[in-house]
């Protein structure tokens, strides 16, 4: 059965439009977002590793090698089940600093743009041939299927159509970090149809051919050899070197790279992707025994390679085979796409750019533009390079062969990522000549004898009676990496790594927690961007400032040194996705310099090393483990403390805002950290700055204004010393403080307070009544005398004798309603207040009880003793002591009031003699509620509402018994001599 070319074309051509579709459709969010980023579409995203070698050459490779063609996929196996080790840390390394190729990594760990250049032009010479096998698989199967005779044609028409879908499918438009969902999404639904063509062709061997699992064992019980050839090249072959070559090329090679890392949507899809890959190749290579068996039974007019598409034709079937082909164009398309993709961003980044920027680019030049069309170029001309190597090589190699060229070349790359994880001590130039030679026995080994074969060279040299092999890729293997290894060795020990090596082996190995040294120079956003625009140009500076922000949650313009040098390391890293990391760090270095002699903010280094500890958490053992654990126990201790914490730095910079700080205060967490204190939204910044150059390390019951709500607050300070060693870059100490809100309990000990007053006022109405009675009753006699009085001086006389009445009246009536009103949660401003007239209105009060009617009061209070203090909360608490001593005395007692000063204070006492208190209950008697009356007749209240605002005066109250019965209480309250009372009674903050 023939097929006509056209015909196979558009059929390709259509099914690379339903992956374009598919592609498009993720991209634009009309498929579901958990679809492209489930940990099974990234699984078979990783399939791109099964290209035309997989599909077509595997049956050749097994006819040669026998099982041997199995290492190709048991190497991948083992580095995946490595991803703990090894590729967790890569992907890591990726992530945090936006670097998007295998070359990016290299020149980032050596910080260096000439190992990027030689990893990519090396990378550019070890992909080609595999390229060109995708090309040839591709342009022999429409041969096989058509039986035309012009190759070259139909290579040339595959190549510019895969070029177009290319551009397509990975530079529609630039993206300097963002991830090709669409892109993942379709080499995923790739990866089931080369598995479903596949896996039909092998049932179709199977129950096609041989007619069942029964046929095909009796075919091989006929055929002994044809097992025995699969057995022999086990127990002779290179199989351990086809392992070690499939282990580097499951992460190294451009496509797996891209897809494994730079495409990674989610970090945790790598650990699904540890066993879930090798399942995916495993049940891949299935179909490839039972294929290779009804190729030898039938033998088709096509090579081995060939045998998935030849026993097809035998099949009578128009389907079957071109379902069979359109899987071979699907493994060959995507690896091609992909390929070109990361190939394409590894020349701009680190053989375009640092030739031409700076200084051809101008400001002005629209650079995101500019590396849009570079890329889409550069695609062009990547598979245009394939295409020439097609010609070339387009006679007798193998498809494993040419496979095995790239596979060996990528292995080079081995030793410098040991290096890059596990050994700090590697250096640029040890990696530098590591790869030079290693690349160096790759050309003598593998790339000339196959251009000498393909008849464009002629050599004397013949590596093969040098190496001795008829399979030259495992002695090429061998000495290669053995030539690399050594130089890569020789060469970091002899030459010393420089400042900014042993810091990028740092931020690789993970093996410091130091944070980055140093200051920014630009001490604000606006000249972050000036400084960037002179070498990006104004567009993109904005750009890529705004989308630093972003990326770091800063809502508002950073000022602080801290959040500016946290601005700048974003954009490094941003521009690291889009330029290269060497160049990023030329960019960032030129124009956003460091002084490297200022010493690093302690609040950035907490923050620092608390994202490390976080990154770090699953791999800490042992003891670590425990000591983080044992960290993260005491963190989160403070974090859901009740109380207020806020931890200040050398320089008085926020480190740490708890939550309660956070519902106190109103100011987030995340706005509040590492800003400076003074630059706190107000009252905070004053209140906590004023509290600062504080002597005292307690202030009580501070009151400040927030809003149009008074607030009350006890405040406490630590300092907390540093270890005092001298040798760390980080500035020792700093300062925690403690912030209480006793708003709430303020509030009702006021409310607790005028309840008490209240029931004073009910006490005294007995008392009122009679106080006002007289009076009212002596204004209604004068008032009948005036009824018959006719002489005008008597009536004048009466009726001044009336107002008299009247304003004792109102005198009793307002003297209530002030002790009613008084101290309730409005603000009492103190001033300098006379104690006698205090004394003299709380006796009145009193004497207006029918207790206090009863006794005598000898007040002894000089007219000159002034206090500082609230009148009327100081009335309250004289009118509660009076009201206990009179119900504490028998009628006809004497109550002594007396005031005296004493150094800056002054002294009142108050002594009655009545039944006195038993001395087992005077500890008790400022508690709430205790009470020594009998039930019904006191509250408990009174006692400790006289304490606390004798408290909030800065004075003291003490009782104590007299001998022979009776108490004496004495009041201490500051002199007015002084200014103002002490900062924890008064200090209010607007």
């Amino acid at each position: 059965m023939k097929f006509e070319l056209w015909q196979l074309f558009l059929a390709g051509v259509a099914y690379l439009g339903v992956l374009f579709i598919v592609a498009y459709a993720a991209d634009r969010g009309w498929l579901p977002a958990r679809l492209a980023r489930h940990p099974a579409t990234y699984v078979l995203s990783l399939g791109v590793y099964a290209t035309s070698w997989t599909y077509y050459g595997s049956v050749g490779f097994a006819q040669e090698q026998g099982y041997n063609f199995l290492t190709i996929y048991l190497g991948v196996t083992l580095a995946f089940l490595l991803t703990p080790v090894l590729l967790q840390p890569i992907l890591r390394l990726t992530r945090d600093y936006q670097l998007a190729s295998l070359a990016d990594v290299f020149a980032f760990r050596y910080q260096s743009q000439l190992a990027g250049v030689l990893v990519t032009l090396f990378m550019l010479a070890g992909v080609l041939p595999y390229i060109a096998l995708q090309i040839r698989a591709v342009t022999e199967s429409l041969q096989v299927l058509t039986n035309e005779s012009a190759p070259h044609l139909i290579a040339l028409a595959f190549c510019v159509t895969i070029t177009l879908f290319a551009i397509l499918f990975g530079a529609r438009h630039i993206s300097a970090r963002e991830k090709h969902e669409g892109l993942v999404v379709a080499i995923a639904f790739e990866s089931l149809v080369k598995l479903a063509a596949l896996i039909i062709v092998g049932l179709f061997a199977i129950y096609g051919v041989f007619g069942g699992l029964g046929g095909m064992e009796e075919w091989l019980q006929r055929h002994p050899e044809a097992l025995e050839n699969l057995y022999r090249p086990v127990r002779e072959g290179p199989w351990a070197t086809l392992l070690l070559l499939s282990f580097a090329a499951a992460f190294l090679l451009p496509r797996q790279f891209h897809m494994t890392f730079t495409e990674n949507l989610e970090s945790r899809s790598l650990s699904v992707a540890s066993w879930g890959f090798p399942l995916f190749l495993l049940v891949l290579n299935l179909a490839i025994p039972p294929i290779l068996w009804a190729g030898m039974h039938l033998s088709p007019d096509t090579a081995a390679d060939f045998y998935v598409l030849g026993i097809t034709l035998e099949s009578g079937s128009t389907l079957l085979p071109v379902l069979t082909f359109i899987g071979g164009v699907s493994a060959a398309s995507a690896m091609i796409i992909v390929t070109t993709l990361a190939l394409a961003a590894m020349c701009m980044n680190h053989l375009v750019l640092p030739a031409s920027f700076p200084p051809q680019l101008k400001p002005e030049t629209d650079l995101y533009r500019w590396l849009l069309w570079g890329r889409r170029l550069l695609i062009a001309i990547i598979i245009l390079a394939g295409y020439v190597f097609f010609l070339l090589l387009e006679r007798n190699q193998g498809l494993a062969r040419l496979g095995l060229i790239s596979f060996v070349a990528v292995a080079q790359f081995l030793p410098g990522i040991v290096g890059l994880l596990y050994w700090r001590r590697a250096t640029r130039t040890g990696f530098i000549l590591g790869l030079l030679g290693g690349a160096g026995v790759w050309t003598l080994t593998l790339l000339l004898p196959l251009f000498e074969e393909s008849g464009l060279i002629r050599s004397a040299f013949d590596p093969l009676q040098v190496l001795g092999s008829e399979a030259p890729w495992g002695p090429a293997t061998f000495w290669s990496l053995t030539v690399n290894a050594l130089l890569f060795v020789t060469g970091s020990l002899l030459w010393r790594a420089r400042d900014s090596e042993i810091e990028a082996a740092q931020a690789c190995c993970r093996e410091s927690l130091g944070p980055p040294r140093g200051t920014l120079v630009a001490g604000s956003l606006r000249q972050i961007r000036e400084q960037l625009a002179l070498i990006t140009g104004r567009e993109m500076a904005e750009h890529e400032v705004e989308r630093a922000l972003r990326d770091l949650g800063i809502a508002s313009e950073p000022t602080s040194p801290t959040e500016l040098r946290r601005v700048r390391e974003r954009i490094e890293r941003n521009l690291s996705g889009l330029v290269g990391p060497v160049l990023a760090r030329m960019i960032v270095d030129e124009r956003l310099q460091i002084e490297s002699g200022a010493r690093t903010a302690l609040s950035a280094s907490v923050r620092y090393m608390e994202q490390r500890l976080e990154d770090s958490r699953t791999r800490l053992k042992g003891l670590a483990a425990e000591l983080d654990d044992l960290r993260r126990y005491h963190r989160q201790v403070l974090h859901d403390l009740p109380l207020g914490v806020c931890s200040l730095g050398p320089d008085r910079e926020v480190m740490s805002w708890n939550v309660a700080m956070q519902a106190i205060s109103g100011i987030p967490h995340r706005q509040a950290v590492g800003l400076p204190l003074k630059e706190l939204a107000e009252p905070w910044s004053g209140l906590l700055c004023g509290f600062l150059r504080a002597q005292d390390n307690h202030l009580h019951k501070i009151k400040m204004r927030d809003g149009r709500e008074t607030r009350v607050f006890n405040l406490h300070k630590a300092a907390i010393e540093g270890p005092g060693t001298g040798h760390s870059e980080i500035q020792p100490g700093g300062t925690v403080i403690l912030v209480e809100d006793l708003t709430d309990l303020y509030r009702l000990e006021s409310e607790l307070a005028h309840s008490e007053r209240l029931a004073s006022v009910g006490r005294l109405a007995a008392g009122v009544a009679h106080e006002v009675g007289n009076p009212v009753t002596g204004i209604a006699c004068l008032a009948q005398n005036l009824l018959s009085e006719r002489d005008e001086e008597l009536t004048e006389e009466g009726l001044e004798q009336i107002l008299v009445q009247t304003r004792r009246i109102s005198a009793i009536v307002q003297s209530l309603v002030s002790f009613s009103h008084s101290g309730t949660v409005a603000d009492h401003t103190p001033v300098s207040v006379g104690l006698a007239e205090i004394i003299d209105e709380s006796v009145r009060l009193v004497r207006l009880s029918h207790s206090g009617k009863q006794l005598q009061f000898d007040v002894d209070c000089s007219a000159s003793l002034s206090a500082i203090g609230d009148r009327q909360r100081l009335v309250q608490v004289f009118v509660n002591l009076l009201s206990n001593a009179c119900d504490a005395s028998a009628p006809g007692e004497r109550i002594r009031v007396s005031a005296f000063e004493q150094a800056d204070y002054v002294m009142i006492e108050i002594v009655d003699h009545g039944s006195g208190i038993d001395p087992d209950e005077l500890d008790q008697v400022f508690e709430p509620f205790f009470t020594t009356k009998e039930p019904g007749e006191g509250t408990g209240l009174g006692l400790p509402m006289v304490y606390n605002i004798v408290q909030e005066h800065s004075g003291s109250v003490t009782i104590d018994s007299i001998p022979g019965g009776g108490i004496r209480v004495q009041v201490q309250l500051p002199a007015a001599g002084e200014r103002s009372l002490p900062a924890p009674q008064t200090q209010e903050t607007a």
